[in-house]
């Protein structure tokens, strides 16, 4: 008996014991409960503040006001500080059990907001000084009172001591991707009621590291701009114009060329002509490439107009370069730029209508082409037959270049240098600017941020398709050109590609009779079509070409050539199957770099896998698919 007793008093003492235990444990839990939601109000409103403020500074951006910008920015970072206090306040819940997990994400993201705000100001003071030449309003300062071409002096001769920030600015966007890489999108769910969360947490880690790979891969060009701009040597420049409404390799058809120098940020504008003058120079010519001969109709002669024949631009240049040494108007030069019509209609959207030989240009829209009128008069001016000789018919362009680069010199930079700037940078993203400099590591600048129009290596899949109008008119400005994109990965892990090409002109066919004297800029397109895919991929099938299908190898992958006619009011198709040479064992892994062709204004594009729709798009700029 006394024995159960003891026993009933040790349960009843084990019992009491546990009570009291549950008791603490929910009595914590409740304070837990109570200080977090107090801490979650505190912090809910000190981010709303830090949301509306980031985006008013996004609004103030619009002014082109830097003293409003800075103003706005103080502000952010006022209320960002208050923000990171009140969220340290559930920092030490990163210990608890699960839920710490999820606090040590949240952690993660205020922590890499902090460092990305401290380079954002680093940035900020770093383009105060020379606010005006991008495009911000500046008063008060010596440096805005100087003349357009004392300023890009003074701002080239002391760019290099402002340059230093780039080292700090990259080691706080190092550390935010550190933070933000630390962050498990595996841990959340894929959908919370109707919002998407695990797949919205993956898509801003992705978009982030691009920013962050971006910022990377662009400061040994920022580094290397002073240089560029001959802060230290005199340098000189090619300008190519390539008339993409006749599609080639790199972008359109060398029409004209300038040449222009730099020397401490003062520019000089030297010459500009047609590209006909520059052939005539050239007494000794290569051997004709065997591409030419067997698609350039009635052409048995290498001309420096057709170049470009490689989808590489750095190759296309040296083999420019390989003509224009035997030119007796050649000079010494440090790099070329090569230019489409769409930066020729963007800088008169910018500079307003220009008149050249009695000529006005504007970028408004034609209705006898449903282009821009620039396009439509310098083909009237060029390309109309006549019945007399007309003298430098294609000089109106290089004289049209000419004016537009000393009317952007004379203007102030506040006025205009932004807005340009601005749409310079767009179109060497888009490749409509491609940017070859003779100097090895300028160049390797140039191409880590994709502006030197390479032909880029991958380890996933790849495609680019190469369109090339030999003498087909000026066509690829009706022609609309759709890609769909189908891959298939079979469960052994064998990948087999689907490409269907489809080429519409839904206008008429031009008179191009000559005794009319009409101008003839829609014809038949005949299409010298090259698809780049992975080295090693081996062709099932190529429907559509009018001519033998070539397999090879170049710049690193495996080509598939063939050729195909546009007619007026037509449609042309080409469906390419193949297989690549490595296998996929998850469809998650799978990846697809599409690279855009210069000098095209954005093909439509559909991305299939297995049977499903991925994305949907308009090619402007090349273009990385990831499933995951």
């Amino acid at each position: 008996m006394l024995q159960r007793r003891k026993k009933l008093h040790h349960a009843r003492k084990k019992r009491g014991l546990l009570f009291k235990l549950l008791l603490i444990l929910v009595v914590f839990v409740g304070i837990l409960g109570v200080y977090s939601f107090i801490q979650y109000r505190k912090i809910n409103a000190s981010g709303r503040k830090v949301i509306t403020t980031a985006r008013t500074m996004k609004d103030s951006l619009k002014s082109n006001d830097i003293d409003v910008v800075n103003a706005k920015v103080v502000e952010l970072k006022n209320n960002f500080a208050s923000f990171q206090k009140d969220a340290r306040g559930i920092y030490f819940m990163r210990y608890i059990p699960i839920a710490g997990a999820y606090v040590s994400d949240f952690r993660a993201g205020v922590e890499a907001g902090d460092e990305m705000m401290k380079a954002s100001l680093l940035g900020l003071e770093a383009i105060t000084p020379y606010a005006d030449l991008i495009g911000f309003k500046k008063g008060g300062t010596s440096f805005a009172d100087k003349s357009a071409d004392d300023r890009i002096q003074t701002a080239v001769l002391t760019l290099d001591k402002v340059l230093v920030k780039v080292d700090d600015i990259a080691v706080h966007v190092d550390k935010a991707q550190q933070y933000i890489d630390t962050i498990d999108a595996n841990r959340y769910p894929e959908k919370i009621g109707d919002t998407f969360v695990r797949g919205r947490i993956t898509q801003v880690k992705d978009q982030f590291d691009t920013m962050a790979t971006l910022f990377v891969d662009a400061k040994p060009l920022i580094k290397q701009f002073p240089q560029i701009m001959g802060s230290e040597k005199e340098k000189t420049y090619i300008v190519l114009f390539q008339n993409d409404a006749e599609l080639r390799p790199t972008g359109g058809f060398l029409t004209a060329y300038a040449v222009f120098k730099i020397n401490k940020g003062k520019i000089q504008a030297l010459r500009s002509k047609d590209i006909y003058d520059l052939d005539s120079t050239i007494s000794k010519r290569p051997k004709v490439p065997e591409k030419i001969l067997q698609y350039h109709t009635n052409v048995n002669q290498f001309f420096i107009r057709d170049s470009n024949l490689s989808p590489d631009f750095e190759e296309s240049m040296k083999l420019f370069d390989s003509l224009y040494q035997n030119s007796s108007a050649k000079i010494a030069y440090d790099g070329i730029f090569a230019v489409d019509t769409k930066v020729l209609v963007d800088t008169l959207q910018v500079l307003g209508d220009t008149e050249v030989r009695g000529t006005t240009f504007s970028s408004q829209i034609d209705k006898r082409c449903d282009c821009p009128q620039v396009i439509y008069k310098l083909l009237d001016e060029i390309d109309r037959p006549v019945n007399y000789i007309k003298e430098d018919r294609k000089g109106i362009l290089g004289d049209l270049l000419y004016v537009l680069m000393q009317k952007a010199l004379g203007f102030s930079p506040s006025q205009y240098w932004g807005p340009l700037s601005q749409e310079m940078l767009k179109n060497m993203s888009e490749k409509h600017i491609l940017v070859y400099l003779k100097d090895e590591n300028m160049q390797k600048a140039v191409e880590a941020i994709n502006y030197g129009g390479k032909i880029r290596q991958t380890d996933g899949d790849y495609v680019h398709v190469n369109d090339t109008n030999f003498a087909g008119a000026k066509s690829n400005l009706f022609v609309d050109h759709t890609i769909k994109s189908e891959t298939d990965i079979k469960s052994d892990g064998t990948v087999e590609r689907t490409l269907t090409l489809t080429y519409k002109n839904p206008f008429k066919h031009s008179d191009c009779n000559l005794e009319k004297g009409l101008l003839c800029i829609n014809a038949t397109l005949p299409n010298w079509l090259r698809i780049y895919v992975p080295k090693g991929s081996k062709l099932v099938g190529f429907q559509g070409s009018e001519k033998k299908v070539q397999t090879y190898d170049e710049l690193e992958k495996t080509v598939y050539e063939g050729f195909l006619r546009i007619n007026p009011k037509g449609t042309a198709r080409a469906i390419i199957k193949y297989t690549l040479p490595f296998k996929v064992q998850n469809q998650k892994d799978y990846s697809l770099l599409i690279q855009k062709q210069p000098g095209t204004k954005g093909h439509a594009i559909e991305v299939d896998v297995n049977g499903k729709t991925r994305a949907q798009f308009d090619l402007t700029e090349d273009r990385l698919i990831k499933l995951q």
